[in-house]
């Protein structure tokens, strides 16, 4: 054990005037974190963290998580003493418009951040799905004498964390799995937002993490106990079979006229509290942004022992490549995330000669044929394996080897029925690098998994879910399960791709462009029924995310759909010609990726001229951006047979027919010819 002297008191003293000069400056933030966790930020950052500031992608890096995001000043504090790319400037700038120092830390806008923080609980469950990959990757690459990849996970997180649902489904899981590898430091302070936590927490947060399976330990006093909180985090890293949460107790905004009180959680300290605060320390009250030579000496001689660090980890990776160099070179290629050459070729294709079969069936022919050719391909579901057929043939489960159950090697998870944190979990196993994660669960559910789907955005992770059972085609399990507005607030989300394929080849097409998009999440649905594979399609024109499927010369009618709908109104279209109603089929898999195709090619699909007519058993919520008239579902859906179901709203070939009729009717009394709803008024200005 190392012994603490003044330049760590100093160092500490440092963290805490710095916090409230950033929120004051900022006028913005939570200083009272950030002050009262000083201590232990210091002793992590300077005794246990091994990273390499001027290289914040080194593999095999420590992770730190900071789940508490009314801890996020103290974040980019110690980024600044540990010599990344965070100037005094930027934390001057915090909260401000461009800044690399917005209000929550966001991956890929600041050097040294791992996930994006700030909505409770999400930074705890990605810091699982972090401690995940390393077992993982560890257990595949790893040899004798040669530990490759053994980094820890250390997360920060308070009482607003443990509260949130989502934290409670990933800690379950991570104790299970006996994730040694994860410690997290819970800053137990006793305040929240709306005042002391008596209020409305007060289970017994260490007998609860003991019952996941966690070790447990304690600090009593860690406003300012160096040693103990060294000597417990020393104690974590000693444990092979258990997750380990350190209960630091501490006093929010200690130095602060108003420690230990909930005025000073959310908003900047008044300047007469800052400068007695400055005082107490040893610090100039007039000055701001202070930090003393012998501080930056210290975290200069850190930031020397991480270059160290790395360049010793070069040369065992040198020996390594040496005498593994198959596995040294697929370890670079993951790290580097570039995909096996040639690995689309594994896509199935399909015909009409080949059978009607439901999406999620395709769904499992394709993930099973990628399996054998993308290593770097790992998920599973939440306990709905068998509906969402994710498994593939010879897959291992992910689980600690004690179990019998599997092994760490393992690509396939069991989840649980914990759709939230396995989302969580997923964002920060993309985050980790060199894997490619996936979760499974049916459209409605991922609902539940709302807050993460929307972080995987937010944080251009590359996180596939897995969405069966992806209608009112569902059938008899009714309303409860069929998913009406769920397309609607995905295909809201920026950065997200939502694909709804109608047959093999858009499947396959779905997969194809997801696992290329290395900065954008997707949701794919499937279907329950079965589907017939379309004479028109292909994996090149589905990937535009949207392409005639049948055309013909001057229609009076455009009819555009996805997923199950394409057949039925192909089958409309049958119909139509009965009447002498020309048509074209267009199908959309997905908007996202169609919104990304030229002009011109979007304007070839979906012209003006003929009125387009969307046919979507969902509400037809956005569909005003490529359709004149839309024909959906106005209310929840029904439990019964799937046809019946259908039936019931009119969503049938003769009611598509009919709804087409009346369209083209109306549209023909006007006169004249429409201008396609890809046209905004305000492209014709900008012409």
């Amino acid at each position: 054990m190392s012994s603490f002297n003044e330049s760590d008191t100093k160092a500490v003293a440092t963290i805490r005037t710095l916090a409230a000069d950033v929120v004051a400056k900022a006028n913005s933030g939570h200083p009272g974190a950030p002050m009262g966790m000083a201590p232990v930020a210091h002793v992590l950052f300077s005794r246990f963290m091994r990273f390499n500031s001027k290289n914040p992608k080194w593999i095999n890096r420590d992770r730190f998580v900071l789940s508490n995001g009314h801890a996020c000043a103290l974040q980019y504090i110690m980024l600044h003493l540990a010599g990344y790319k965070v100037t005094l400037d930027d934390l001057k700038a915090f909260r401000q418009i461009d800044s690399i120092t917005p209000g929550h830390p966001e991956v890929g806008v600041t050097d040294g951040i791992e996930v994006t923080t700030g909505p409770l609980g999400q930074g705890i469950s990605n810091a699982v799905g972090l401690a995940i990959g390393q077992a993982h990757m560890g257990a595949v690459f790893n040899k004798d004498g040669f530990p490759l990849i053994d980094n820890y996970t250390y997360a920060f997180l308070g009482d607003g964390c443990l509260q949130e649902g989502v934290a409670s489904e990933a800690c379950s899981l991570a104790g299970h799995l006996k994730l040694a590898n994860l410690i997290a430091i819970y800053d137990d302070n006793r305040i929240t937002i709306d005042g002391d936590t008596a209020v409305s927490f007060t289970e017994d947060v260490e007998m609860r993490f003991k019952s996941y399976g966690w070790n447990i330990l304690h600090v009593e006093h860690g406003d300012d106990d160096l040693a103990a909180i060294e000597s417990a985090i020393a104690e974590a890293k000693k444990s092979t079979d258990a997750p380990t949460i350190i209960n630091l107790k501490t006093t929010i905004g200690f130095g602060s006229l108003k420690a230990g009180g909930h005025d000073v959680h959310g908003a900047p300290l008044k300047k007469d509290d800052i400068a007695q605060l400055k005082k107490k320390f040893g610090f100039n009250p007039d000055e701001t942004f202070a930090i003393p030579q012998e501080t930056s000496d210290l975290y200069a001689a850190v930031a020397e022992k991480g270059a160290k660090a790395e360049a010793e980890w070069k040369d065992l990776f040198k020996s390594y490549s040496e005498k593994y160099p198959k596995e040294a070179s697929e370890l670079e290629r993951r790290v580097a995330g570039r995909l096996p050459d040639g690995w689309e070729k594994a896509l199935p294709t399909y015909t009409t000669a080949d059978a009607a079969v439901g999406s999620r069936k395709l769904s499992e022919t394709t993930i099973t044929k990628l399996a054998e050719v993308l290593p770097e391909l790992v998920g599973g579901s939440a306990d709905l394996t068998g509906s969402n057929l994710t498994r593939w043939k010879g897959a291992e489960d992910f689980q600690h080897p004690s179990t019998g159950l599997g092994s760490y090697a393992g690509r396939y998870f069991r989840f649980g029925v914990r759709e939230h944190g396995m989302t969580a979990i997923c964002n920060g196993l993309a985050a980790y690098g060199g894997l490619i994660p996936f979760g499974a669960t049916f459209l409605n559910f991922v609902s539940y998994a709302a807050g993460a789907v929307r972080l995987s955005a937010l944080s251009h992770l590359r996180v596939l879910q897995v969405a069966t059972h992806d209608s009112i085609g569902l059938g008899e399990d009714g309303p409860t399960h069929q998913p009406v507005e769920t397309a609607a607030w995905l295909r809201a989300l920026p950065n997200l791709a939502f694909w709804r394929p109608a047959d093999g080849n858009e499947t396959s097409a779905s997969y194809l462009v997801s696992i290329m998009s290395q900065h954008t999440p997707s949701v794919l649905a499937f279907s329950r029924q079965n589907l017939p594979q379309l004479a028109g399609s292909s994996i090149e024109k589905a990937a535009r995310g949207g392409y005639v499927v049948e055309d013909v010369e001057n229609p009076d009618v455009v009819l555009v759909s996805t997923g199950s709908e394409v057949t039925l109104c192909a089958q409309a279209i049958d119909q139509l010609k009965a009447k002498n109603i020309k048509a074209r089929l267009v199908s959309l898999p997905c908007f996202e990726v169609f919104n990304t195709q030229s002009a011109d090619y979007k304007l070839s699909v979906l012209p003006s001229g003929p009125p387009i007519l969307s046919v979507e058993a969902y509400s037809t919520f956005g569909w005003g951006a490529y359709s004149h008239d839309h024909f959906g579902l106005k209310a929840w859906g029904s439990s019964g047979p799937y046809d019946q179901v259908y039936a019931k709203f009119d969503l049938t070939p003769e009611g598509i027919a009919k709804r087409a009729e009346k369209v083209v009717a109306f549209y023909k009394k006007r006169g004249q010819p429409l201008f396609s709803p890809l046209i905004s008024a305000l492209d014709d200005i900008s012409e």
